[in-house]
């Protein structure tokens, strides 16, 4: 299979705005959206005013990255 070259200059994912108001510096900015640390993938609520992280919680093996045999109905993987 030959996929085409990508057009995009950066990649980026999908960040997802959370009611509610940081506990570090009161701004209503948070967002929802995954992290790869050293621990592995997390997903994460941070204030994008000064980065406080609000809730971080495990997240799947391999991120926002879907295998595609995982797409398969009946499936395991």
């Amino acid at each position: 299979m030959i996929y085409p070259r990508p057009t995009e200059k950066t990649l980026a994912v999908e960040r997802e705005t959370v009611d509610g108001t940081c506990p570090e510096c009161g701004a209503s900015a948070l967002q929802r959206y995954p992290v790869l640390s050293e621990g592995g993938w997390f997903d994460v609520v941070k204030c994008q005013e000064c980065l406080c992280s609000v809730e971080r919680t495990k997240g799947p093996l391999l991120g926002p990255v879907q295998v595609y045999s995982s797409l398969i109905p009946g499936s395991k993987g």
